[in-house]
């Protein structure tokens, strides 16, 4: 079953603005009553509103579905704070500065966890002038790689998508200190700081 706005979100995030039921009509163009049957639930508002409604109520259209408000106190966005999504269907990956509501494919996408490096995912970085040299002795097998490298520092992201068949190693020209990662499609998310 597909979720849809639910009236006690719509509620909610109204009486977080502060608004009457008239006045989110006003806003939105629509009568007290059209509100106050999407609140309790014997009515819901058109796909077609649903970008307005989103905008009164200072949320995403997603935010607005999921009832899940993202709060991102962190307004400088520092990327070493960044999540990473990566979608289990086509491979897409997402990088949020914040925290984020990310779908791919139909499918939800939890942010990333990364982990200290192990025995079999050990993330080797040489410096070399002005880049980093980035190597992980790995399988690039189509069942089993190295999906992509990102050097992260705390304003910049460089993401470098790899496929079965390269070699896992990829150069990253310095951009200061930050964390080197690496996702394996079988074992998820690995870092290095650096």
């Amino acid at each position: 079953m597909t979720e849809y706005v639910k009236g006690c979100n719509i509620k909610l995030l109204r009486e977080k603005k502060n608004y009457t039921q008239k006045q989110l009509g006003e806003i939105l163009n629509l009568s007290e009553k059209t509100i106050s049957k999407w609140e309790t639930d014997r009515g819901l508002p058109d796909i077609s509103i649903l970008p307005a409604l989103a905008k009164s109520l200072d949320v995403s259209v997603s935010e607005l579905i999921s009832g899940k408000i993202a709060m991102n106190n962190n307004k400088a966005g520092n990327a070493l704070k960044g999540k990473f999504y990566v979608c289990p269907v086509c491979g897409n990956v997402i990088f949020s500065l914040g925290e984020a509501f990310c779908s791919c494919c139909g499918v939800s996408l939890p942010a990333l966890e990364a982990e200290e490096c192990d025995e079999s995912h050990i993330l080797k970085a040489e410096r070399i002038e002005d880049e980093y040299y980035v190597l992980l002795d790995h399988q690039m097998t189509k069942e089993h790689y190295i999906s992509f490298f990102a050097y992260v520092s705390s304003d910049k992201v460089n993401i470098v998508k790899l496929y079965p068949q390269q070699t896992a190693e990829v150069r990253f020209r310095i951009m200061g200190r930050g964390a080197l990662y690496a996702y394996c499609n079988i074992h998820g998310l690995f870092k290095i700081k650096i």
